[in-house]
């Protein structure tokens, strides 16, 4: 019994002891969560550890310069550029980073995605105008100095949630083509289409009946990039006149989205399209105040053919690209969003008694003038490019742009009251022809020497084409902005000529 007793008791001394050891070894750590590899939607995506949510993260780094404007990837058609003098740019700096976030997710409903594309970018290099006047005696100095624009901002190209077919946030415009208003250039200063390139605000549902053929209905803000001008002619000054402001720009509040319809075929040799798009032009008041009245809200239309031809026998990769719109009442759907919508470009002239020679216009949705009703502008024009590969490290892209703008009777009555008025057209009424044709053609060759890395150079050129009558002259004011004196100038079709050098790393 004695030996039973101690046997026990040493036994549980054993364990006891055993017990303790134990307890003092470090825990067994969880295995490690690698990043793995999301083969669901094509190269670059990993799933988040410890979700089903695969994520996809790129961008791009691009320095550049633009020579012969003032507005990096738009003609020189206004304000400085278009002056053509000493206080003209003929170079542009600038450098970008762009950062692209995209997550998807499969649910019952079809995938999940978020999408975010922002940019940082920093541009110097250029001014804006005249910035000071410094005045010693009976001369005086004019200056760009204070206007100087360089420094840097942030852009947020889109943000969007897609899901079970609809679209909510800033994304691509359901109008455009796929391509926007880039068909084989990197300008960004072409007519023909729809752009939104940097996205638009918009609540869209897309239905896809397979075999390549889509259905999208989109709400679409207009604010800002989806409206071009409203001129109240009777708010219009010789100083705005001068400029191709045609009045005073009378938007009203935001009262109705755009209405965007389109149907899309893709397939392997390439892409149609076919856009709608209703816009509501809603102008403010007469006058200063709500009892001037106000003209009745009009909406506007646009249409879009779009065609894209991927199987070319000139070479492997080689397409062509086409867009053609019209437009009555909404012409930015026609004069994208990132073109200027007034213009003055100055010349030479050989007309005696004249300074200088002038191209103006302008570019709006709609005309009215006190007690009357809005007058609807119409607009029409295409784009097209076509790029061949030379071989897998060079290629080049020829490409063009027209576009006309065509006010009705009652709009050119109320322009060209006003504009014989405050700028004495020589020709009178009878010589006034606020239409105008816009047109640009251009080349670009890129290299590429590794993969993701591209040097590209960028050539186009410009035209305005007025139909004010020929050899008329306007008396303008003194622009100190753009130190032009008050004097007779030939009204005149105008060109430019602009350069864009890239370099373009993505990732």
């Amino acid at each position: 019994m004695k030996l039973t007793k101690s046997f026990i008791l040493g036994s549980a001394a054993m364990f006891a002891a055993a017990g303790a050891q134990a307890a003092d070894l470090p825990l067994k750590a969880k295995a490690v969560e690698y990043v793995k590899i999301c083969s669901l939607y094509g190269a670059g995506f990993y799933y988040v550890p410890g979700t089903d949510t695969c994520i996809k993260l790129g961008g791009y780094v691009r320095a550049e310069t633009s020579v012969g404007t003032s507005y990096h990837y738009d003609a020189a058609n206004n304000g400085v550029g278009g002056a053509r003098n000493r206080l003209s740019d003929y170079l542009s700096w600038r450098a970008r980073e762009d950062l692209s976030i995209d997550t998807r997710t499969a649910t019952e409903y079809g995938m999940l995605r978020t999408y975010f594309d922002a940019t940082f970018t920093w541009t110097s290099g250029t001014y804006t105008g005249s910035g000071t006047t410094n005045v010693n005696g009976s001369t005086v100095y004019t200056t760009s100095t204070a206007s100087q624009v360089a420094g840097g901002f942030l852009g947020v190209y889109y943000a969007f949630i897609q899901f079970a077919g609809f679209t909510l946030g800033k994304a691509p415009s359901q109008f455009s083509a796929p391509w926007g208003n880039y068909p084989a250039n990197n300008i960004d200063g072409l007519p023909g289409g729809g752009g939104w390139i940097a996205g638009v605000n918009q609540f869209s549902y897309t239905a896809d009946f397979g075999q390549g053929i889509t259905a999208s209905f989109s709400a679409q803000d207009p604010v800002i990039t989806g409206t071009t001008n409203v001129w109240n002619v009777s708010g219009a000054t010789a100083a705005g006149l001068a400029t191709g402001a045609y009045g005073a720009n009378d938007i009203g509040g935001a009262r109705a989205p755009d209405l965007i319809a389109a149907v899309r075929v893709d397939q392997a040799w390439g892409l149609f399209q076919a856009s709608f798009a209703a816009h509501d032009n809603h102008a403010g008041y007469y006058g200063a105040s709500e009892v001037t009245g106000y003209p009745s809200d009009k909406w506007g239309w646009a249409g879009q053919l779009a065609l894209s031809i991927k199987d070319i026998p000139t070479g492997a990769g080689d397409t062509i690209n086409l867009t053609g719109v019209y437009t009555n009442g909404a012409s930015r759907y026609n004069f994208q969003d990132l073109m200027s919508t007034t213009y003055a470009i100055y010349g030479g002239t050989s007309l005696p008694g004249t300074y200088q020679s002038v191209g103006i216009g302008s570019v709006s949705d709609s005309v009215f003038v006190t007690g009357s009703s809005q007058e609807l502008t119409t607009t029409y024009g295409f784009r097209g490019g076509y790029t061949h590969n030379w071989n897998p490290n060079w290629n080049t892209g020829i490409y063009g742009a027209w576009a006309a703008l065509r006010y009705n009777n009652a709009a050119k009555g109320y322009i060209c009251g006003a504009f014989v008025a405050s700028l004495a057209l020589s020709s009178g009424l009878a010589g006034c022809n606020p239409d105008l044709n816009y047109a640009v053609a251009g080349v670009i060759t890129r290299w590429t020497p590794v993969k993701n890395l591209t040097f590209s150079a960028d050539l186009a050129y410009t035209m305005i084409d007025q139909k004010y009558a020929s050899r008329s002259t306007v008396a303008l004011p003194l622009q100190t902005g753009i130190a032009k004196p008050a004097a007779a100038y030939e009204l005149k079709d105008q060109n430019s000529l602009t350069l864009l050098l890239r370099a373009q790393r993505n990732w």
